[in-house]
């Protein structure tokens, strides 16, 4: 014997939710550029798509354990979401790496709007004595 029974599902989209996700980036200005981030033995390779950007508008910054990436674009970028449009006039992210970085030997390629950064490990090691 087999039941039919059907499910009803409710959608409800709340519009002050809707507006305060979409004025954040409206009010900063920014987008967030689309990102990967490898790992390999020694090194995390991190990669930033960040078209209509020049190389001079790049400014990375890092610290004990993350990479933060702004770049100012070439020229205004407008779109519009919910009825509402935007401007947008810098990319801006930040990302968190899973361990400590050797900030001082970080290097950075940028080419064709795609932005490479080489992030060595740190390698902390003790000598153990034995008794």
């Amino acid at each position: 014997m087999t039941e039919n029974k059907q499910k009803e599902f409710e959608i409800r989209i709340i519009p002050s939710s809707i507006s305060s996700l979409f004025t954040d980036d409206v009010e900063h200005q920014t987008l967030s550029p689309l990102s990967c981030l490898i790992e390999y033995g020694t090194y995390w390779l991190l990669e930033f798509d960040l078209p209509l950007v020049n190389k001079k508008d790049i400014k990375i910054t890092s610290d004990e354990n993350s990479i933060s990436v702004e770049a100012k674009l070439k020229e205004t970028y407008f779109e519009e979401k919910f009825g509402r449009k935007a401007e947008f006039e810098y990319f801006k992210k930040s990302i968190s790496l899973p361990g400590k970085i050797d900030s001082k030997k970080i290097t950075a390629k940028f080419e064709k709007g795609r932005l490479e950064i080489i992030i060595p490990k740190t390698t902390s090691s003790n000598k153990i004595m034995i008794n």
